[in-house]
């Protein structure tokens, strides 16, 4: 039998002074009621209540244990009540999980903002471009880009993902500019360590069909600041996600190659455990961010308006 609801029950007998009445006032029979006050006196090996044809008394056991009866009840009922405050403020401390270069170019500004609104958060944030265990390593959130693998986890599309071949203006005028994807075989391609297909770039022709082409370069990168820093540098081609290169191609400071084939596209995800009830800190940040990005995401803004003033 359930300990706590028998204690409960043992409260509320104590409180209204008889069996019936405190069954009444529960939704149980006087049977039901005796049940509990019995398997609390079994499990104790002493008697709780007196019981007379005209009252019902505590024993001296029965006083003592009443009272801490009560106590418990009380700081059970206030950890509910302050459970159920941190399901609708958002309040306490939000450990968070992102890619490196989206974390510092995108979610850096975006945290900043999101602490300004709700003023009883923390952050802990780590960056790192390697796929972590949220439960395992303690985070609440974590930020993914690229296709999911099946988990357990929830996912919240927060955006768009999508990349570009592209390659400064000084490195076309060197070596020219690719016609076809089979042309880059004979280019310099910069490569990111974690691409889900390692030396292999898949586009997507003007009719629809899907091309592959084995791409390779004297630098690869486990980081994607440091590859468009190298495309900046003439260094080579790179096949870059907008949220990390959108600035250089509204400027021209890098210029989209193959027009006519484009990779596949991605999205932008929040990820977190599964939970019955999801706590109001982990939607509140979720949330904050889907709205944040939107459709187009802040970072295509430029490119788009570029486009469509040619």
């Amino acid at each position: 039998m359930d300990r706590f609801q028998s204690m409960a029950v043992f409260v509320r007998v104590v409180a209204s002074g008889s069996l019936s009445k405190a069954g009444r006032e529960l939704g149980m029979s006087p049977a039901g009621v005796s049940h509990h006050i019995r398997a609390l006196e079994d499990w104790l090996g002493s008697r709780l209540l007196e019981r007379t044809t005209r009252r019902l008394g505590l024993t001296e056991v029965g006083a003592g244990f009443h009272a801490r009866c009560v106590r418990i009840l009380e700081e059970v009922e206030e950890a509910r009540s302050a459970a159920a405050a941190l399901q609708v403020t958002p309040r306490g401390r939000l450990r968070v999980n992102a890619p490196i270069t989206f974390g510092i170019r995108h979610l850096s500004p975006a945290i900043s903002d999101y602490l300004v609104a709700y003023p009883e958060m923390a952050i802990d944030i780590t960056l790192n471009d390697r796929k972590v265990d949220l439960i395992e390593e303690g985070f609440d959130v974590a930020i993914r880009i690229g296709t999911l693998a099946d988990s357990s986890l929830v996912a919240r599309r927060l955006a768009p993902s999508r990349s570009v071949l592209c390659a400064a203006p000084s490195y076309v005028k060197r070596f020219g500019a690719p016609s076809a994807p089979a042309d880059l075989v004979h280019h310099q391609c910069l490569e990111y360590t974690y691409r889900a297909t390692p030396g292999e770039w898949r586009f997507i022709g003007p009719g629809g069909d899907e091309e592959s082409v084995s791409v390779s370069g004297r630098l690869t990168a486990s980081n994607g600041e440091l590859l468009r820093v190298a495309a900046l540098r003439g260094l080579g081609i790179t096949l870059a996600p907008t949220f990390i290169v959108g600035e250089d191609l509204a400027a021209r400071r890098l210029v989209p190659l193959l027009p006519g084939h484009v990779p596949a596209e991605a999205a932008i995800y929040a990820v977190y455990p599964q939970g019955r009830h999801l706590s109001a800190k982990v939607r509140s940040f979720v949330d904050f961010l889907a709205e944040r990005f939107g459709t187009p995401p802040e970072w295509e803004r430029g490119v788009r308006a570029k486009k469509s003033r040619r």
